[in-house]
């Protein structure tokens, strides 16, 4: 028995000998950092904010969709406003606040704890400047989407019940924290360097982007409370995108897992999900439109442009696709461009806010920039703005309809912006799917089942706050 208990001894102590000797990194999972520097956060977050508004994966990314860019074939519900059978709203609701919203939290808690040496004061406030404007356009697009939603208890693991503020009040404090941020940057200093993947680090870029969204949240107030509307738009206008070389975009790669999600989703996949709907190719039709051939690819004839009915069954080889172009894996994706801010210039003219310029001008600034984006020769385009339909003294409707269906147009492949647009401007006309109403068109999407069944009290005050968890319920900005 001793000779035993003297052997486990021996064992014993060589066990811990040996745990007490270097062996490198090999038990460090190089795969899976314990900390991670807020560049690669900041990063990530980038990309997966511009798939996630990009994606036209069905069970999150459906603004094409209710935007009637596109119709389907063989799947039908989300074109007829099911949105709770794959469960989108939560899909979307989940990307947005772990794979973005977190990671710019983390990030930003770890911008401070940098070695100053090599990221100095500055620096550190431009790191934060750029975090705290993607924060802001992620959050404003949840609001703009939901309504009330948790914000100041949110992502805070100690709370899993967090409550619900109003969407007015987050909104305001959006465009607060969005002034912060712009007072802070500095151009003569660099940000996340190469773990930027919009502007490589440059503030310029970044200074003109949180301008730009300052100028569009200040124009969906307008309707809402005029006077901060002006404040907003006017101190932002003249600091927006003023030429295409500003747009805010998000260059693709040709390789996966870098690579543009239509690709991902109708390419790689194979999916055959989506024709041209014919709300947009017959109007674009009635126009001579010359970015047709730009947005879809002829049907099956070969010879012309035909959408499929919206909200119904149809057949892929029959009609109009989304063109060849937006297929490619590197077909970069937009949040903002010069078109979209030329058009809110003119909107601005038309409520009589102080902007330089007439709302022709920059109506037609707006619609020429758009056939130029995409291909358009200037011949043409010069064409297009002297019919009759589509210049702006003649063209039918009010201001509100001419601005609303150019820039529905001009928002092609950007579903959830010409969404927004539609809801504010209420224009074009859209069609409505079989055994359905106009008013049945969604207004924002219903809360997650997560939140109704686990936050349920929170969630009940929520539905009753802003009139009811349902599709038709008007945010508090959509006033008509």
């Amino acid at each position: 028995m001793k000779k035993i208990l003297f052997l486990a001894l021996l064992a014993s102590l060589s066990f811990i000998t040996a745990c007490d000797k270097d062996f490198g990194d090999l038990n460090v999972d190089k795969k899976n950092p314990s900390a991670v520097p807020p560049g690669a956060l900041f990063a990530n977050a980038q990309k997966e904010l511009f798939d996630q508004m990009t994606t036209p994966n069905v069970n999150s990314g459906i603004f094409r969709l209710l935007a009637q860019q596109w119709a389907q074939t063989t799947y039908i519900d989300e074109s007829n406003y099911d949105l709770t059978t794959r469960n989108i709203p939560q899909n979307f609701w989940n990307t947005m606040h772990l794979n973005v919203l977190k990671n710019l939290r983390e990030a930003q808690s770890l911008i401070p704890k940098q070695n100053a040496a090599f990221f100095p004061p500055a620096v550190q406030k431009n790191q934060d400047a750029c975090v705290e404007i993607l924060n802001v356009y992620t959050y404003s697009v949840l609001v703009l989407t939901y309504g009330d939603m948790p914000y100041s208890q949110a992502l805070d693991i100690d709370n899993v019940y967090p409550k619900y503020d109003d969407d007015a009040t987050i909104y305001a404090d959006l465009l607060a924290r969005l002034d912060r941020a712009i007072s802070n940057i500095s151009v003569a200093n660099p940000s996340f360097g190469a773990s930027d993947l919009l502007y490589g680090g440059d503030m310029a870029g970044w200074q003109i982007f949180a301008n730009s969204l300052k100028f569009r949240l200040g124009m969906i107030l307008t309707d809402a409370d005029p006077a901060k509307a002006k404040a907003v738009v006017e101190s932002s206008e003249p600091n927006a995108i003023a030429e295409r070389a500003n747009n805010v975009a998000l260059q693709y790669l040709t390789a996966p897992p870098n690579t543009n999600p239509v690709w991902t989703e109708l390419i790689q996949s194979n999916r055959k999900d989506f024709v041209a709907a014919n709300t947009m190719v017959d109007l674009m039709k009635s126009l001579n439109d010359p970015r047709l051939s730009a947005f879809f690819t002829v049907d099956a004839s070969g010879t012309d442009y035909v959408g499929g009915i919206y909200g119904s069954n149809n057949s892929y080889a029959t009609y109009s696709k989304p063109a060849d172009d937006l297929t490619k894996p590197d077909y970069e994706s937009v949040l903002i461009d010069y078109a979209e801010v030329e058009f809110l210039r003119a909107e601005a003219k038309e409520r009589g806010l102080n902007v330089a310029g007439t709302a022709a001008e920059h109506y037609e600034n707006a619609v020429r920039a758009s056939l130029e984006y995409w291909g358009v020769s200037a011949a043409d385009a010069d064409a297009y703005l002297a019919n009759p339909a589509v210049a702006y003294a003649t063209a039918t409707g009010d201001w509100k309809v001419k601005i609303g269906t150019q820039k529905w147009l001009a928002l092609y492949n950007r579903g959830f912006d010409a969404w927004t647009e539609w809801r504010r401007l209420d224009a074009p006309t859209l069609n409505v799917p079989v055994d359905l109403t106009y008013a049945d068109i969604p207004r924002r999407y219903t809360y997650p089942v997560q939140e109704q069944n686990l936050n349920t009290v929170n969630y009940t005050a929520a539905a009753a706050a802003i009139g009811g968890d349902v599709v038709q319920t008007k945010l508090f900005w959509d006033k008509f």
